[in-house]
């Protein structure tokens, strides 16, 4: 069954498959979460059996919601289905719309509902392996600085996040 994701077509929001969305570039709802712990977030690297950017490090989890998902709801949803972490308390930090090529004709347009969540202390994860090959706790000052020097091992999302809505996810202080 083809996933269909909430997507705008001339102005009105419908269901639209997911691939065709990527494909036509067409803006479409998603969702960005960033875990944090003492400094350092959780990323993940992407499966490969992933249809666009397989293998690249990325945010803690992001997908698009279900028809009639909410943005919160979808987000939970997620870190459960790709890191089999529950029980966190997210906090909506923002909203962004970005536009990226990911390569093989697919563009990402989204409009993103960005969730952070701060703990005391890191979390065990256990990722799904069709999503998720790998994990790290990486100090936010530092990805930022890894991205930089090979910007290929890490999303396009993830390098805008990071190079241009770093205050509006991370605080004015990050």
């Amino acid at each position: 069954m083809k996933e269909m994701i909430p997507t705008w077509v001339d102005g009105d929001l419908v269901a639209v498959e997911k691939l065709e969305a990527h494909q036509r570039g067409l803006l479409h709802k998603a969702i960005s979460v960033f875990v944090i712990c003492d400094g350092a977030v959780l990323i993940q690297r992407r499966a490969m059996g992933k249809y666009h950017t397989p293998g690249l490090w990325a945010n803690t989890c992001c997908t698009h919601p279900h028809w009639g998902e909410s943005a919160l709801d979808c987000a939970n949803r997620r870190l459960q289905e790709e890191l089999g972490i529950t029980g966190l308390t997210l906090e909506h930090r923002d909203q962004l719309t970005y536009r990226a090529d990911v390569g093989g004709g697919l563009i990402e347009h989204e409009r993103v509902d960005i969730f952070l969540c701060e703990l005391a202390e890191r979390i065990e994860v256990a990722p799904n392996p069709d999503e998720v090959m790998d994990t790290a706790w990486v100090d936010i000052r530092e990805l930022t600085v890894l991205v930089q020097k090979a910007p290929e091992n890490y999303t396009p999302w993830l390098r805008i996040y990071l190079t241009e809505h770093a205050a509006r996810i991370f605080g004015e202080n990050d």
